[in-house]
């Protein structure tokens, strides 16, 4: 059994992580090869994600004798701490340094990266240089740390973990749940793709606190209503109950979110993991989540996120001959998406690239192709609901009725009315 089967998911990361450890006990193999001993590796990643729980497995799978470095000290006092450690480990034959939440070793940013704290991390690891040590560090932040303490020589690899997503997020959701008494089956891959996008630590939050539903009512299990409320409540700041001054324009949100699922379903079939119109605090007064929008991968993507976008605003138009004053963020993130079409992409040739200083002429051109392809994509995001409106008006009643509608709710009833 390997320590790192306590860690859910990141196949790949352990298979990096196995890897070094193999080279950290087997010294002599890699001798033999002219291998030398790597300098460290650098878990980077947002808060939550078990880049400590990482690191810990690495050392327990290594095996060898380890050195921990957290701030707990004045800065003088944590200063001298750092090199006090770093002159212990060079009296072992080989260790391992764990050198952890390094980014909070000082208060500075990406602007004031040569704090002391840096500058003697730095320098210790160098000074060990010519003995076995390994430095294993974590991160939330890896530009808040100077580039030249990131460097190969210092920390060979930087390895970037992501909030979990797919199968992984299900495998974790699955873990959490197998501690709690559940109805039934819960429906794993629903609660997945609702949280996608979300930490660890915030997925057992989030299943931790359907319990507290289940236990509050007095029931002995928890259920998928509990866990999907859990998610609205806690990740997408859903208020508990629908104050009656918002439920006069429940009707509008309700066509403008339903436009902006109908839009994603057509062009995308599966990306929209769930459409809610709870107002959300802090948010916006509905929400539409869709997968894996964090980044464009073709020009297809891009020009759906861009029709996806002016999906709220075509609904209203088309729906209630009205203009939605809903969709102010929608209308930017749609014009940077074009923009970036354009200006960076050339998409449409390079007589609108726009780079460092440019002619008016340039400028001119890259304006009016915007306006041009924003008409164009507007245009076609209407079509796409007036070709559609039995499956928009069945997409809307269900919203209004339901207040919030998964991926499985929209494939169902996309199979009945396309």
């Amino acid at each position: 059994m390997s320590a790192f089967d306590k860690v859910i998911g990141y196949e790949n990361i352990k298979a990096e992580l196995i890897r070094y450890c193999d080279v950290l006990k087997n010294r002599e193999k890699y001798n033999r090869l002219g291998v030398q001993l790597p300098r460290g590796i650098l878990l980077d990643g947002d808060p939550g994600l078990g880049k400590t729980l990482m690191a810990k497995c690495f050392i327990e799978e290594c095996g060898l004798k380890y050195y921990l470095i957290r701030k707990d000290k004045p800065d003088g006092a944590f200063v001298d701490e750092i090199r006090s450690i770093f002159e212990k480990a060079k009296s072992d034959s080989i260790a391992i340094v764990f050198l952890d939440d390094m980014d909070k070793y000082a208060n500075e940013d990406m602007n004031h990266i040569d704090a002391e704290e840096y500058v003697t991390v730095q320098s210790c690891i160098d000074d060990c240089r010519d003995y076995n040590i390994f430095v294993i560090a974590t991160v939330n932040d890896q530009y808040c740390l100077p580039e030249s303490l990131r460097r190969a020589g210092r920390f060979d690899k930087i390895i970037r973990m992501r909030c979990p997503s797919g199968k992984d997020a299900e495998d974790i959701v699955r873990f959490y749940l197998s501690q709690k008494q559940v109805i039934g089956e819960v429906d794993v891959e629903e609660i997945a793709r609702i949280t996608e996008g979300h930490s660890c630590a915030e997925l057992e939050t989030v299943i931790n606190e359907a319990g507290i539903y289940a236990g509050f009512d007095g029931r002995d299990k928890i259920s998928q209503k509990d866990l999907v409320k859990s998610c609205m409540r806690l990740l997408f700041c859903a208020p508990e109950a629908i104050d009656s001054k918002y439920k006069k324009y429940l009707e509008h949100v309700a066509i403008h979110e339903t436009g902006h699922a109908l839009v994603g379903e057509m062009l995308d079939p599966g990306s929209i993991s769930f459409v809610s119109i709870c107002n959300y605090t802090g948010y916006a007064a509905g929400i539409t989540v869709y997968q894996n929008d964090d980044e464009f991968r073709t020009i297809k993507e891009a020009e759906i996120d861009v029709m996806r976008s002016l999906g709220g605003k075509a609904a209203t138009e088309v729906i209630l001959n009205q203009v939605d004053v809903g969709c102010k963020n929608d209308i930017k993130h749609a014009y940077s998406t074009v923009v970036n079409l354009i200006a960076d992409y050339c998409e449409y040739g390079f007589d609108s690239y726009v780079w460092g200083d440019n002619s008016d002429y340039l400028l001119e051109n890259k304006d009016r192709r915007v306006d041009v392809e924003m008409v164009k994509y507007y245009e076609m995001t209407k079509q796409i609901i007036f070709d559609n409106r039995e499956f928009f008006n069945a997409l809307y009643k269900e919203l209004f009725d339901k207040l919030i509608l998964t991926y499985k709710d929209i494939k169902r009833l996309r199979e009945q009315f396309l």
